[in-house]
């Protein structure tokens, strides 16, 4: 796997309320720019989303592929790819949570290796631009409930 490209925010509510829209897959459309479409597959032992099919378009990255989820608790949720796409070979990620004075700062971590070549130098942008918007969106969604 390639260098993960990492960002941060903090976000103006509690954990638990930013995980709840963090879980909630079928919204992304709404607010994850580049996620066009993400259903969930199948469920853990405790209702929380397992597998979920995603389509997505960032510009040089657009495909349709299945990611995995590992849920640690109020502190993030980690994904890795299942079922790759046409163009995503592994797709790697994370959110991690912490409490931060009134709020919740959130790490966002992401590493995409494709099966068709591109300059690294790109990829690496398209990674920023995807996790740029993410975090901008999640925050925007959260504090707007």
């Amino acid at each position: 796997m390639a260098d993960r490209t990492s960002s941060s925010i903090t976000v103006d509510a509690s954990r638990a309320d930013v995980m709840a829209v963090i879980s909630d897959f079928p919204s992304y459309p709404e607010w994850a720019g580049q996620v066009k479409q993400a259903d969930v597959r199948t469920t853990d032992a405790e209702g929380r989303p397992e597998t979920v099919r995603f389509v997505l378009d960032a510009g040089v990255i657009s495909d349709t592929y299945t990611l995995g989820y590992t849920w640690l608790g109020d502190d993030g949720v980690s994904w890795k790819v299942v079922e790759p796409g046409a163009m995503v070979a592994d797709l790697r990620g994370s959110y991690h949570l912490a409490e931060a004075g009134r709020g919740t700062d959130v790490t966002y971590e992401l590493t995409v290796d494709l099966k068709v070549p591109m300059i690294g130098m790109i990829r690496r942008k398209a990674e920023k631009v995807i996790v740029d918007t993410a975090l901008k969106g999640l925050k925007k969604r959260v504090e707007g409930r």
